[in-house]
């Protein structure tokens, strides 16, 4: 009896959690485009500083040799240039989808400061429309069936001894 009401609770719990998804992915979705246009801003103006004086952007990052600073400065250019290309594909990918092939692209909603900054400022709720209640539904089934299989662990070596103690 216990167990049913911990797997219940287990259930409820991965309903719980997995109902928030569609929100949240919308919430960062929305950070993210935020984030490509402020790294797109930075990326034309170093390309027209670079343009201004006739080198490409790789020549400009060769040239930006001699000091510590300016090593330090182009390996962070670098970075920015790597780190754009990757939220621009990223938000190629999410936008104008819906929860479910969000979903399908999870592993897209991977920028740590993104989702740190999504996660700051979202308010769980509760979604009552078609794709809340799907995902509540399969983290219920999740969640229950994990909390199950787990208690089930836990309890298979009690009750080996206790079937071997009868049989004694």
């Amino acid at each position: 009896m216990i167990l049913r009401v911990l797997t219940l609770a287990g259930g409820i719990a991965g309903a719980a959690a997995t109902s928030q998804f569609p929100e949240f992915s919308q919430q960062y979705t929305q950070r993210l485009g935020g984030a490509v246009d402020a790294l797109a801003d930075v990326v034309a103006d170093f390309d027209a500083s670079a343009a201004a004086v006739g080198l490409s952007r790789e020549a400009a990052l060769t040239q930006m040799v001699g000091s510590d600073f300016l090593e330090r400065r182009r390996v962070d250019m670098t970075v920015t240039f790597a780190r754009h290309a990757r939220l621009s594909a990223d938000l190629a990918a999410l936008e104008g989808q819906g929860p479910f092939m969000r979903a399908y692209h999870l592993p897209r909603l991977r920028d740590r400061q993104i989702a740190q900054a999504a996660w700051h400022a979202y308010q769980p709720a509760l979604p009552l429309n078609f794709a809340g209640i799907s995902f509540a539904l399969t983290g219920f089934l999740v969640g229950g069936g994990f909390s199950a299989v787990l208690f089930r662990l836990l309890r298979w070596p009690f009750r080996r001894r206790s079937a071997g103690a009868k049989t004694a």
